[in-house]
């Protein structure tokens, strides 16, 4: 498979570079899906091959499908990541610090830099992905994180790609990126994992265990991510500017900071994070907590309720922003279905303008 030979010649080619010091949806069911390059796979009825059907988690790193009023609203995932780097720009008041500002630090807003360019970047894994995204031949949209969970290699891979991507220049960030894929896997695979770092996709404690092969693969991946996060740790040591970095007290809440706005925004782009009651409805319309929030420090963690109040209107109990209130933008694609396949994805997905739908966070 041309994609996984690039994905772990890219693993291969970062392993030997970082050796240096530190720098600066029904695709399972009988469903045809259009790959890249022109050909197709289908699976018969019974599904897909089994490695394909074993899920963990919605992989993250494909693009966003909501389905609203008999229309497709689709945000792509570096979108919605950037959004999450808005917001990690933004946090911070007298009541919570600032990232980079969990514990002492010489130089706090280099290390605030070096957070935010992760949370803004932390599904760069789909940037080739989203460039040329596979499809349903049905309707022509691209494959959502359903269609696209059933194939592990092809989710494994673009943490793979991305991961390490920022490494040479920003192996902070790159940890910080890790870290947000060990995550998502190990909660699916450990018996008793810290429930400090389960994903708000699993407020509700719907993470599903993993048993047999599907057990035995996660396992190897979180290795692999492992073994990066060492080369990783090894490199920051060696500096002293960012040496300190590595330790728990600041590890830890900038880790799980990444995941928190990684849930907010995906509230705000998407119905997959689990509302307190009822069927999701996404785009700000759920009530939901945050749990785990580092608030002063790693040891100061809290719960932040998250309401709908008037339309576009969200309020964060308590809140954690720096402007309040704090606008933001969504870039979507609305579609209205049914959608009608085309010949040529790229001039009619592109043809399509995105429309911000606007919200603001606000304190009441």
């Amino acid at each position: 498979m041309v994609r996984a030979l690039s994905a772990r010649n890219a693993w291969t080619g970062w392993k030997s570079a970082c050796r240096g010091g530190c720098g600066g949806g029904q695709s399972a069911c009988g469903a045809t899906v259009a790959r890249r390059g022109g050909s197709n796979v289908s699976y018969p009825p019974g599904g897909a091959p089994l490695q394909e059907r074993l899920t963990i988690v919605p992989t993250e790193d494909t693009m966003l499908k909501t389905l609203r009023d008999k229309q497709m609203w689709l945000v792509s995932q570096p979108d919605h990541a950037e959004l999450a780097g808005l917001l990690a720009a933004n946090w911070g008041n007298d009541e919570f610090a600032r990232p980079g500002q969990f514990a002492r630090v010489d130089d706090p807003e280099q290390l605030r830099a070096e957070i935010v360019l992760a949370i803004a970047q932390h599904d760069n894994g789909s940037w080739e992905w989203e460039a040329t995204p596979d499809h349903l031949e049905v309707d022509g949209l691209p494959l959502d994180c359903t269609d696209l969970s059933k194939n592990w290699q092809e989710a494994m891979n673009r943490w793979r790609l991305g991961i390490p991507r920022f490494s040479r220049d920003h192996p902070y960030a790159s940890l910080l990126i890790s870290f947000h894929g060990y995550w998502l896997y190990a909660h699916g695979i450990q018996t008793d994992p810290d429930p400090a770092f389960a994903h708000p996709l699993f407020w509700k404690g719907s993470s599903t265990s993993l048993m047999g092969e599907g057990l035995d693969i996660a396992r190897g991946f979180v290795d692999e991510i492992k073994e990066m996060q060492d080369a990783f740790i090894a490199r920051l040591r060696k500096d002293q500017t960012c040496a300190a970095w590595i330790d728990t007290e600041h590890l830890n809440p900038h880790a799980r900071l990444l995941q928190l706005l990684d849930g907010l925004s995906l509230s705000l782009c998407s119905a997959l994070i689990p509302p307190r009651t009822g069927t999701a409805k996404g785009f700000g319309e759920d009530e939901f907590d945050l749990l785990d929030v580092p608030r002063r420090s790693w040891e100061d963690r809290v719960t932040i309720k998250v309401k709908p109040a008037s339309e576009g209107r969200i309020i964060c109990e308590p809140y954690p922003f720096g402007v309040d209130p704090l606008p933001v933008a969504v870039p979507a694609r609305i579609l209205d279905l049914p959608a009608e396949p085309s010949a040529h994805f790229q001039s009619r997905w592109y043809s399509e303008p995105k429309q911000p739908i606007r919200f603001e966070y606000c304190s009441g």
